[in-house]
């Protein structure tokens, strides 16, 4: 089994060739565009691993955008007791998700969706 940790949005992910993630909006994108993401901070192909310090050379993960979408709603609420205070908002977080196509390591595809 190969996988590789990444870092995008802000957030680190561990991602398998196959599997569609839901990350924080990439704006300049459109939806079947692919993209690479170079911020691989761990790869593992069987028995081997190799961990970045902070991030793995010649490694980078190739996803597609398969749309643009918006998380559930979460209530947002705040009170003050004993003060007659309270505010009520939502929030819907603006996503993208992915679909992880490969893994490559050193100019080569360690596994593919295929």
């Amino acid at each position: 089994m190969t996988y590789a940790i990444i870092e995008t949005s802000g957030k680190q992910l561990r991602v398998e060739p196959g599997r569609f993630y839901d990350v924080n909006r990439l704006n300049d994108l459109e939806a079947d565009a692919t993209v690479e993401l170079d911020q691989v901070l761990l790869v593992q192909s069987g028995e081997t691993i190799s961990v970045g310090q902070p991030l793995v050379a010649g490694a980078k993960v190739v996803a597609t955008v398969m749309q643009h979408l918006r998380a559930r709603k979460i209530i947002v609420y705040k009170m003050q007791p004993k003060k007659k205070t309270r505010k009520k908002q939502g929030h819907r977080q603006d996503l993208t998700r992915l679909m992880i196509n490969a893994i490559h390591f050193n100019g080569e595809v360690l596994e593919s969706a295929d």
